[in-house]
């Protein structure tokens, strides 16, 4: 059986870590969905060379080997660590990253707990202010066009969307979607609707609109997704650490405690 434990960043790598995870994979091999979130993945095996997992637009299947552990880092849309090329240059691949010594160090670190405490200790990141701004103002429950947005910031449409292409991956209404989706599933995961409700309370049209969504997002339909349920993961993961910062703070009260990795 697979371990996963999701868990909240130390504070100083809040500001651009969605939530740090740990995996353990049982005694036969695991097919993991990634799912588009609008930003980046660092993936640790121990033992291993760490990988970076680009802006994802469609699912990507994985099959983790049996007895694996791994350490994770879910980063914020327009946040990444340092890169030799623009995340546009990154899209929907999953790449080894070399040469870094604290890489190294979370590789031979012997235990994913070791490795999640250098990872938390070493890790450099950067974002861009202004989209950074942009992703704000994009969440789910803040509806707005393209062009509005573009003015706000003082920047043409043209100059908001290079900036997104760089630091994002993706133009600014394709990441407005996968931010509406994350929506979607954070509000599933907290439990705070109604199946009838989830789709309105992201902002779809209606429960046809979510499930296109959907299934171009994952593969997958909403009730298939969760299994047969809209208020949890059909893997019985506890994601409520990553959709935190995807939920109004009018719903920023989970049914469950996060806990917290810092020290």
């Amino acid at each position: 059986m697979t371990e996963y434990v999701e868990r909240l960043p130390v504070p100083r790598l809040a500001p651009f870590v969605r939530t740090v995870w740990l995996q353990r994979t049982g005694d036969e091999p695991y097919v993991q969905r990634h799912l588009p979130t609008g930003g980046v993945e660092l993936h640790f095996p121990i033992g291993g060379r760490p990988r970076l997992l680009g802006p994802l637009t469609a699912p990507r299947l994985e099959v983790l080997p049996a007895r694996t552990a791994l350490v994770g880092v879910r980063f914020r849309p327009g946040a990444a660590p340092p890169l030799p090329v623009p995340l546009d240059d990154l899209v929907d691949q999953h790449v080894e990253l070399t040469g870094d010594r604290w890489a190294e160090a979370v590789a031979t670190a012997g235990s994913a707990e070791r490795a999640i405490e250098i990872v938390q200790a070493r890790l450099p990141v950067r974002a861009d202010p202004l989209v950074s701004e942009a992703v704000r103002l994009l969440m789910p429950w803040r509806p707005v066009d393209i062009d509005t947005l573009a003015g706000h910031l003082a920047l043409s449409p043209s100059q908001l969307r290079r900036r997104c292409l760089h630091a994002v991956g993706v133009a600014p209404k394709v990441l407005q979607r996968t931010l509406r989706f994350q929506g979607f599933l954070a509000l599933a995961q907290a439990g705070l609707r109604s199946a009838a409700g989830l789709a309105a309370d992201a902002g779809y049209a209606d429960q046809a609109h979510l499930t296109r969504e959907c299934l171009r997002l994952t593969g997958l339909t909403p009730r298939a997704l969760l299994g047969g349920s809209l208020d949890a993961c059909a893997c019985g993961h506890d994601h409520t650490a990553s959709y935190l910062p995807f939920l109004r703070d009018s719903f920023k009260n989970p049914r469950r405690p996060v806990p917290s990795l810092a020290r």
